[in-house]
């Protein structure tokens, strides 16, 4: 690379990472704590990049970025924060940042659109629109997990263009709710935005009425993997004429749409007039680590001035990480506004979690159907949602290694506990030689506890 990058970040650490990175790639680096010299350095004509994190000591790196447009047309933004909700995403869309990068962020991933910004420097620039549908705080999509923060990055890229939308997911995972983020913080948020089921396009005048109530806002098809085949061909004729205010078009569904449309039970010719893009909402299972931060969310949202505030103690948690959730995001929620107003203390005890769980849906269902996938089936639409999740762009370089890296580690520690640690008889079970298994346990960092010692 070659470049002068200016980065603000208020973490030393982050800040000594990144110079040494850039500067071993052929950067010349400034790096600052503060937003003042980062703009004062703009100002001046400096840097061919900018990296800067959002909450610095003073100021909002988001807010900047106006002033930096103006400044400094073409000047590639990438902001990078520790702010892991779709919120942080949307803004920075809005405010015209090249990129968006959540906290933690993997390093070759950050050099290489640094390196794309370098080369694409000098690009105009829109103008900067600013949103007034305000800041939507009360959606419940927050998540610092990698797969939500992709999820983010994707709805952040389509939500101004005109391309229709596939949102699939589970059922409570918060599909709707993507779909109205999207209208809400597009440029169609002051056009009507319509829900249709199957019950609406039931008859053949029905597809005119939607698009009269619709008038060019934003149409979100509910659950079109339910529709007949009759209702289906309305739809695509309805998008084929959609008269002169034609609409945006979202279409949710629980199941794969791709799957369905290779087993007939979607028109081929439907599901590519909708799948311009297509997010996957991951299950709540899927983002264990999330469990606690949207615990968090809903319990502070449920507090009234007559409750006193909740959280969940150390055990409660762990209760909740190892649960199914077979409702998902939805069934979290309720949960939440239950123990909100029976909670006995501040804190929710492990009792409690338990007792509010005991009357939830058994998830062993969602374990026996689980249990009929053949593992190549299972990995190979876990991939695909994960290319998904990157939309147009690929994922970051040296993606071979670490699948085999994250399918070796569980397999390996798997077959140790089976064995009761006995690594003779598990590299036998495996199929390797002995030393190898030594060896891998080693390379991938994997905890020997007692009753794994080397033999």
């Amino acid at each position: 690379m070659d470049g002068t990058v200016l980065v603000a970040d208020d973490d030393r650490t982050i800040r000594t990472v990144l110079t040494q990175a850039l500067t071993r790639a052929g950067c010349k680096v400034h790096a600052t704590s503060s937003l003042t010299t980062l703009m004062r350095w703009v100002g001046e004509g400096k840097g061919d990049v900018v990296i800067s994190d959002v909450v610095m000591p003073d100021g909002n790196g988001l807010e900047m970025l106006p002033k930096i447009a103006k400044d400094r047309p073409g000047l590639p933004v990438i902001v990078i924060s520790a702010q892991n909700t779709i919120m942080t995403a949307i803004k920075a869309a809005e405010a015209e940042a090249y990129d968006y990068l959540p906290k933690p962020f993997d390093l070759p991933d950050l050099m290489k659109r640094t390196a794309r910004a370098l080369e694409r420097n000098g690009a105009p620039r829109r103008a900067v629109q600013t949103n007034d549908a305000g800041d939507r705080d009360d959606l419940p999509l927050v998540g610092r997990t990698p797969v939500m923060q992709s999820l983010y990055r994707v709805v952040a890229r389509v939500m101004n263009t005109d391309l229709p939308v596939l949102i699939w997911g589970e059922s409570g995972t918060g599909k709707s709710l993507i779909g109205k983020a999207i209208h809400d913080f597009s440029d169609r948020r002051n056009l009507p935005f319509v829900t249709v089921t199957s019950a609406d396009l039931q008859d053949i005048e029905g597809p005119a009425r939607v698009l009269a109530r619709v008038r060019g806002g934003t149409l979100l098809i509910d659950e079109i993997g339910d529709f007949s085949e009759e209702i289906q061909a309305r739809i695509a004729r309805m998008m084929d004429t959609p008269g002169d205010h034609a609409p945006r078009f979202l279409a949710t569904s629980q199941s794969d749409l791709a799957a369905a449309m290779k087993a007939g039970t979607l028109r081929r010719d439907l599901y590519y007039r909708l799948s311009g893009a297509t997010l996957h909402v991951p299950a709540l299972r899927d983002r264990v680590e999330d469990i606690s931060l949207l615990a968090a969310h809903f319990l502070e949202r449920s507090e009234t001035g007559n409750t006193v505030p909740r959280a969940l103690s150390e055990g409660a948690a762990k209760v909740f990480a190892n649960y199914q959730w077979p409702g998902n995001v939805r069934q979290l929620e309720h949960a939440m506004r239950q123990l909100a107003l029976t909670s006995r203390a501040p804190e929710i005890t492990q009792v409690e979690a338990e007792q509010v769980l005991g009357a939830q849906p058994d998830p062993e269902p969602l374990r026996a159907q689980a249990n009929t996938e053949k593992l190549g089936a299972s990995v190979e639409r876990h991939l695909r949602r994960y290319f998904d999740q990157h939309g147009s762009m690929l994922p970051p370089p040296g993606l071979y290694a670490r699948i085999l890296r994250e399918i070796e580690a569980p397999l390996i520690e798997i077959a140790l506990a089976a064995t009761a640690g006995n690594q003779a008889k598990c590299a036998d079970l495996l199929g390797i030689n002995r030393n190898t298994l030594r060896k891998k346990i080693t390379d991938l960092d994997i905890e020997v506890t007692r009753g794994r010692k080397m033999m």
